[in-house]
């Protein structure tokens, strides 16, 4: 049975993945860091969330029993884990203070967590609109 996520769980999907980000985003825009180090905590967030979108949908498409190459399921989840390898690895030897640490490490998460939130809303809404049957709506009255 194919049913359509609720409203509010699509909500708090966009709300997680905007709040994370924002969050991440506006913390690096503000830092004290040098322009390559902002740099590379932005191209870390994206590669996140990509990889985060692409093991959704390759775990989703096995379970569905849609064809997944193994190499393609293997470089999903090798990307998410090195995204949160290469934060953990960024904070670690950053200067910045702890507390700041520890708000980008829960902003990161918390935009991985709405991206495969929403991903997984936008298959669900888009599968149960191609099973639903559409009525022919007519003109007579």
């Amino acid at each position: 049975m194919i049913q359509k996520p609720s409203g509010a769980f699509v909500a708090a999907s966009w709300i997680a993945l905007g709040s994370g980000m924002i969050g991440y985003l506006a913390g690096i825009w503000g830092a004290q860091l040098v322009l390559s180090e902002k740099g590379y905590y932005f191209t870390i967030m994206m590669y996140g969330l990509f990889a985060v979108v692409s093991v959704q949908k390759s775990v989703r498409d096995r379970l569905e029993g849609i064809p997944v190459t193994d190499i393609y399921y293997g470089i999903s989840w090798f990307s998410t884990i090195l995204s949160i390898v290469l934060l953990t690895v960024g904070l670690w030897n950053s200067e910045i203070l702890p507390s700041e640490k520890g708000f980008y490490a829960f902003s990161f998460l918390l935009a991985l967590f709405g991206a495969i939130a929403v991903q997984k809303n936008t298959r669900d809404s888009k599968n149960f609109d191609d099973s639903t049957p559409h009525r022919e709506v007519s003109n007579i009255q």
